[in-house]
This record gives C-alpha cells, sequence and structure tokens, in this order.
C-alpha cells in the first residue's frame, strides 16, 4: 500500500500530538503507540483488534487511505483537547514483511501538521532571498549554510579560497581583526546560550579589505533535544549605508556642539581640522583670509586675495611637507577662486586625473596635491555671503573617494565653522577696540618722579566681557607730591572703557584743586550721582554708579602718604626692611552709593619702600588675587636696585599662566623720601620788614645750592608772594624751598581765600603781582591746608643745576 503525505510522514519520531497505529491489510489494529489515547481518547489496549474505520466517523476512510494518490485524509473525531472538538489528518505507510502488519497509520492534529509546514516555509523563504543573510555555523564556527549573497558579495567571496564559502572559518572570509571580534561573540552565544542581538560591527572582507562594510548580526544556540550544542544561527544585515549616514550625522552634531565655544579665531580653525580627521579624511587644512585675522570685514573675496594657513591635521601626525605648511601666506586664483565664492563644496575623485594638468603651475600643486591622497575636496567657509576662507581635505587610497553625500556633510560641517570663525572675527575686533580704548585712557606704564617709581600693568580679561573696568592713574600735584589712583568700573567692554575714561578725566580734575583723598572722594562721589542721572535706564554695562576709586597722595617731604578708599580694596605696603601687610583703611561705600563718609588714613612711610595697588580680579582676596601679589611680595622683599616693571612683570608670571575672565591692574610705586638738604623752611610774622628778611633768606640757600641764575627771579616771587600774605591774610606767613626737578616755593598763610590772575588796567596800581609771577614761573597755583592755604611756583632748572 501506498499514500501521498509527505510533510506528515517525514518524520517518524513522535512529536506532540502525534499517533502511530500499526494495521493489517484489512484494516484491523494490531497495536499502537500510547499517545492515541491523546487524539482517540482510548487507550492502547481498547483500540487493538478493531477497525480503522470504526475509530472514526467515517465509514469510507479505509478505502481512502489505500488510494495510492490520495493525500492526508481529514477525519472528525469525538475526542475533545482542552475541551473542544479537533480535526485528525490520517496518513498510511506501507510496510513489507512476512507478517500480518501491512501499514502504519499515522495520526497527527491538523495544527501540528499545518505549524510544521509553515517552519518549512520559513526556512525555505530565509535560505532562498538575499536580503536578510542567514548563516549556520556548526560547534567549531564553520560556515555550514548560508543563503545566497548580494551578487558583488558573492564574487568577492568565492574569489578566495576554492570559490565556496561553505566549510570556511570567520577568519578566511573577513580581515583578522573584524572576525576576531565576530567570533568572540559567537563563542560567547555557543557557551552561554544567551542570543546575541542586533550587534553592530566591521565586517570587511579579506579581498576587499580597505572597503568599509558593516553589519548588525544577532545569533542564537542551536542545541538538540539532549542539550548537545549543534552550532550558532546567525543572521545578518548589511547596514554600511545606514552606518555612513549615522557617522555624518553625529560627525555634524559634533561640529555643532564643539565649534563655537572659542572667541579665537585660530582655536576654531583648529578645532575643526581636529574633528575632519581621521574620521571624515586623512588630511585637513583651514585656511583664513588675512583681513578675517585681524579682526576686519572680510570684504569682497578677489582673485589672489592673501590667506593664512591657520591649521593643518594629519592622520599620521606628519603634514605632508609638499603642501603649504602651517603659518604661510598662500593665495588663491582664477578657477578656485570663482568656486568658493560660488559657496558650494568642489569634489575630485580622483586626484591622479587632475595631476598632469597642474603638473606645470607650482603654487597649485602646493595648494591641491598630496603625494599619498587619492581624492580631494575643497569647501568654502562663509559666514552672512562673505567668504572667510576655505577647508581642504584629502583622503588616501585605502579610503572611499568623496562622493556628494561628503560634500553635503562637509558643506554642512563649514557653514558651522563660518559663523564660529565670523563670531570670533567680530569678537576680536570689539576686543581690540575695548583694549586700544582702555589703554589710552592710562598714563605710561612707567614713570620715574621724584616721589617714586611707578609701573602700571594692564591685563585684559580673556573674553571682551572681561575688558575696559579696571584702571590706574599716577598724577604728579604740587609741592613734589604725587597722587596714585586705582578703581573699577562696574561692566564690561566700550561701556565700561568709556566710564572709566570719564572717571580719570574727573579724578585729574578735582586734583588740579589739591583736596584732601577724602574730600576729592566725596566730590567725586557726587559727580557720579549725577553723571549716573543722564544714562539710560536699565544699562548696567558701563555704569559710574557702583564704581570703586582709591586715591592716595604721597609727599616726599614728609614721608607720608594720606589715602582714602570708595569700595577699593587697600593697597599692599612692602617695606624696604621686608614683609607685606595690607594698609588698614576703611573701604567706604562706592561711588554714588551714598552711605558712610570716606575717612582718610595717614601712613609714615620710608625710602625704598613699596606700595602695590591692586584693581578688578587682583584686588580679590586670597589665592587667585591679592592674595598672590602679597605672597610674592612677601617671599621677595622689594631690591631698591631691582626695576619696578620688571618686579611688576614677576609678579604677574603665576596670574598670566591661567588669566581670569575679569580683567586686572597692578600699580607699584617704590617711594623716595627727599633729602633734608634739598629742603628749606622758614616762618615770618605779619611784619611789612620781613619781607627783605625772607628775600634774604631765601637768596643765600639758592647760592648754597649753586642756583644763582635763578636768585634774582625767585627774589621777585618772595617779595611779591609775602607782601600779599602779610597785606591780605596775617601771620604766620611760610616760605619753603625745595630742589627738586624743578625749584619749588611755597608761600602758607592763615586766608583761605584763593587768589585768582586778573589783568589790570594802565590807570591801577596793583594788581599786577600774580601776572608777574605767571611770566617768571614755569607754573604756578594754590591750595587749601588745614591752616589756610598755600601759593606754589616752580622754577625750571638748567640741566647742569639739575
Amino acid at each position: 500500500m501506498t499514500t501521498g503525505g509527505d510533510a506528515l510522514a517525514a518524520d517518524t519520531r513522535h512529536p506532540e500530538g502525534c499517533a502511530l497505529l500499526v494495521v493489517a491489510g484489512d484494516g484491523t489494529v494490531l497495536a499502537c503507540t500510547a499517545d492515541a489515547v491523546t487524539l482517540l481518547g482510548e487507550p492502547a489496549g481498547a483500540l487493538t483488534g478493531r477497525r480503522v474505520e470504526d475509530l472514526f466517523e467515517d465509514p469510507d476512510l479505509w478505502s481512502r487511505l489505500l488510494d495510492p494518490d490520495a493525500g492526508p485524509c481529514p477525519v472528525s473525531r469525538s475526542a475533545v483537547l482542552k475541551g473542544r472538538p479537533e480535526t485528525v489528518l490520517c496518513a498510511l505507510l506501507p510496510v513489507e514483511g512476512s507478517g500480518d502488519a501491512r501499514g502504519l497509520l499515522r495520526l497527527a492534529r491538523a495544527e501540528t501538521v499545518a505549524r510544521r509546514e509553515q517552519n518549512e516555509a520559513l526556512m525555505r523563504a530565509l535560505t532562498s532571498q538575499s536580503g536578510i543573510g542567514l548563516a549556520i555555523h556548526d560547534e567549531e564556527l564553520r560556515l555550514l549554510r548560508i543563503n545566497p549573497l548580494p551578487e558583488d558579495v558573492r564574487r568577492l567571496v568565492e574569489a578566495g579560497g576554492d570559490g565556496s564559502a561553505i566549510g570556511r572559518r570567520l577568519h578566511e572570509l573577513l580581515v583578522p581583526q573584524d572576525a576576531a571580534v565576530i567570533e568572540t561573540q559567537l563563542r560567547r552565544v555557543a557557551s552561554t546560550g544567551v542570543p546575541l542581538v542586533d550587534f553592530v560591527t566591521s565586517a570587511r572582507l579579506v579581498q576587499a579589505p580597505h572597503s568599509d562594510r558593516t553589519v548588525s548580526l544577532s545569533a542564537l544556540r542551536l542545541s538538540g533535544e539532549a542539550g548537545a550544542v549543534h552550532g550558532v544561527a546567525v543572521t545578518f544585515t548589511d547596514v554600511t549605508e545606514d552606518h555612513r549616514a549615522q557617522r555624518r550625522s553625529a560627525l555634524v552634531a559634533t561640529a555643532a556642539s564643539a565649534l563655537g565655544r572659542s572667541l579665537e579665531t585660530g582655536r576654531n580653525a583648529q578645532v575643526l581640522a581636529d574633528l575632519l580627521v581621521p574620521a571624515f579624511a586623512d588630511l585637513a587644512s583651514v585656511d583664513i583670509t588675512e583681513t578675517v585675522l585681524v579682526g576686519e570685514e572680510p570684504g569682497e573675496f578677489a582673485t589672489g586675495a592673501p590667506m593664512r594657513r591657520v591649521a593643518a591635521v594629519a592622520s599620521d601626525g606628519v603634514w605632508p611637507g609638499e603642501l603649504y605648511q602651517p603659518g604661510e601666506i598662500l593665495s588663491v586664483q582664477g578657477y578656485e577662486s570663482d568656486r568658493l565664492r560660488a559657496g558650494s563644496a568642489v569634489v575630485v575623485a580622483d586626484l591622479d586625473s587632475l595631476r598632469p594638468k597642474v603638473a606645470g603651475d607650482p603654487d597649485r600643486v602646493r595648494l591641491l596635491l598630496a603625494d599619498r591622497a587619492a581624492s580631494f575636496m575643497v569647501v568654502p567657509l562663509q559666514a552672512r555671503g562673505q567668504v572667510l576662507g576655505a577647508v581642504g581635505l584629502w583622503r588616501a587610497g585605502d579610503r572611499p573617494p568623496f562622493d556628494a553625500h561628503d560634500a553635503s556633510v562637509a558643506e554642512d560641517i563649514a557653514s558651522r565653522a563660518g559663523l564660529a570663525i565670523d563670531n570670533a572675527r567680530r569678537y576680536t575686533r570689539e576686543r581690540r577696540t575695548a583694549e586700544s580704548l582702555q589703554r589710552s585712557l592710562l598714563p605710561r606704564p612707567v614713570l620715574k618722579l621724584t616721589a617714586a617709581e611707578t609701573a602700571g600693568i594692564y591685563v585684559p580679561g580673556r573674553t571682551v566681557a572681561g575688558t575696559g573696568g579696571s584702571w590706574f592713574d599716577v598724577i604728579t600735584l604740587s609741592s613734589a607730591r604725587v597722587a596714585f589712583v586705582v578703581g573699577t568700573v562696574r561692566g564690561h567692554g566700550l561701556g565700561a572703557a568709556a566710564a572709566m575714561g570719564s572717571l580719570r578725566t574727573a579724578v585729574r580734575t578735582l586734583s588740579d584743586l589739591d583736596p584732601p583723598p577724602d574730600e576729592l572722594l566725596t566730590h567725586l562721589d557726587d559727580l557720579v550721582v549725577r553723571l549716573a542721572e543722564d544714562e539710560p535706564p536699565g544699562d548696567a554695562e558701563g555704569s559710574v554708579r557702583g564704581a570703586t576709586c582709591l586715591y592716595a597722595v604721597y609727599d616726599p617731604v614728609t614721608a607720608h602718604c594720606l589715602l582714602a578708599s570708595a569700595g577699593h580694596a587697600p593697597p599692599l605696603l612692602a617695606p624696604a626692611g621686608g614683609g607685606t601687610t595690607p594698609v588698614e583703611l576703611p573701604a567706604g561705600p562706592a561711588l554714588g552709593l551714598g552711605g558712610a563718609p570716606f575717612e582718610p588714613v595717614e601712613l609714615e612711610l620710608g625710602q625704598g619702600d613699596l606700595l602695590a595697588f591692586t584693581a578688578g580680579s587682583l584686588s580679590a582676596q586670597g589665592p587667585g588675587g591679592a592674595g598672590r601679589v602679597a605672597d610674592h611680595l612677601r617671599r621677595t622683599p622689594p631690591d631698591r636696585t631691582r626695576p619696578v616693571p620688571e618686579i611688576g612683570r614677576t609678579v604677574l608670571v603665576p596670574f598670566l599662566a591661567d588669566p581670569p575672565d575679569d580683567d586686572a591692574a597692578l600699580l607699584l610705586a617704590r617711594l623716595a623720601v627727599t633729602p633734608a638738604e634739598d629742603v628749606a623752611a622758614w616762618e615770618f610774622p605779619a611784619d611789612g620788614k620781613v619781607v627783605a628778611e625772607a628775600r634774604a633768606e631765601v637768596a643765600g640757600r639758592l647760592a648754597s645750592w649753586g642756583l644763582d641764575d635763578l636768585v634774582f627771579t625767585t627774589e621777585l616771587i618772595v617779595s611779591e608772594l609775602v607782601t600779599n600774605a602779610i597785606r591780605y591774610a596775617g601771620g604766620p606767613v611760610g616760605v619753603r624751598l625745595i630742589r627738586d626737578r624743578r625749584l619749588i616755593l611755597e608761600v602758607s598763610d592763615p586766608s583761605q581765600t584763593q587768589p585768582h590772575l586778573r589783568r589790570a588796567r594802565v590807570t591801577d596800581e596793583g594788581g599786577r603781582g600774580l601776572f608777574l609771577i605767571a611770566q617768571l614761573t614755569h607754573r604756578w597755583g594754590s591750595r587749601y591746608t588745614p591752616h589756610g592755604k598755600t601759593i606754589w611756583t616752580e622754577q625750571q632748572l638748567t640741566p647742569d643745576d639739575a
């Protein structure tokens, strides 16, 4: 007997839902498996001896089973599995032999057969298609079975070995490092049974090691019924293009976050080059126009415009000698400049085709042709429609040449870089403007006066927002005295520099009246209140309100220093004998804020003592500000032979190593004391007879100093000033001579009335004294004192006298 039903009869095992009955030639059941009770609802003993057609509600079943052309016969049975009737498929398999048995009747649930056919259809589909790779490896990871590969991959695989992948190990198909990674993962699956899901890795073929190939693979262990490991099944998908797209997107995202963090043009160019190598190219150069580097508007990009190679990076760390080197100036001619102005990338996929065309142009050879490069691309750097520079990119022959996708990515990155570089350019221009304004408003950095040798250093902040707030000044006053001024203006940038200029002018104007420091700050505070009223509402940048100021007046004759502060940090005093301490000085309120009055402090100083005034970030206490200055001065006591500017630079060396965001100012003053032999003082009563005595005393002292050529003019000045003092102010009248770089004469009286110069008429008997003094002296003036006023004059000394 024969029958169809290969799907049913192909498996002689007894899976769940299947049973075997041994039947005679007339359909009598001779024996059966125990599983029959599951399908027929009766034990094996009850089935033996019964006819097949009696087991089912189908009297023609036996005759249909004997038909050799019939397939599996579906029959229904009243047996219930899990509470529902079911359909059973029957198939008769002939048996040859000498006994009564003539056939094996196999019974199986219809759903079991259907499920098996679906599994077989799935396997046929998987092993016949090439979209999703399917491979089966044995326990030694040799390839047992694989579905059809894409044509290009199949040709490469068959080009090696015996032309077939079957029976070969992964290291025979893939480059060793890629094969090792995949085999490690497959062995882990085989040993642990834990599936591998969506593992993305490189899978470059041995026959094409330089061609990128990325796969996403999943793997599971193949085990027998007894748990024996038979191998590993692997599914894999080529995701090379997706991986490239992801890498491009990641590169663009990295560029978006990395570019623009710095406000330095060169730093942005270097970040761009480092970003592109080796992720995108083997060589990268960034060339910026000279106008952009100095912060100017780029303007029209003309043919031959000079550009500087600001950054150049090679994947192996060695920039090719045949190309323009970092720092060199290059110019772009004709065709290249036209393409840069067009704003799109230019791709040369095969540099070998270009080499003979430019061989006779050395400049283009140095611009375009790297010996080891196989493809080239240049991308313009633009912002607001203007060309800022260009990015050159090269790839070697072991990488795919540049294509349209690469050009799109490069243009995206270059557009971001162009904006970052343009922001850096504008920052450079604003910072230079702010620094230039700030430095133009500060005094000369080094001054050598009789009273002191000074050195002022201004340190701009790292950003334009940190420039413009701190300042210092040195003002020469009457009678060889000098004023030291430091301050900080709220805000930063150009506004702060302008506000600082206003305050410095105001301080200089007020200092010309020669008031004590506390009175000067009081007048300055009132002026700041009025200036602040004219400021735009809500303009915090560069506001004079809240500014700080310290004003100190040093008199080298008495070696006393009177100082007061409006919210500013006190100076540091480093005596010539050693030791450094902050001056105990009440800070007082900042300017324009009102509050307590400004309290002056008087210091008694000596020859060679050093005062250190700080402003901005150097005024902060602690290791980063004034504490650093104090530590240096404490470790290195002031040396009278060491120039003050050198001391200032040494103090700032650690500070400049990591400059803060805000600016800073340091003013150092090494003090001098006028020798006693260079000063002469007298006091006379309010008697007209003493005028002659005063002339005689002054003339005698000038003669002893060797200043005979100034005796006549000085006698006239003394006569006029002493006479006026006795006539209009009373006594006592003080006279003092100071031999300095100029000859200084002071006449003091108890009156608070200030003299003023006027033009006398022809008929006036008096009123010409001050006019005469103005003509005889280099300059003259008067100042208030606690006991009245002092009129002072200065006369030039000849080089021999000085």
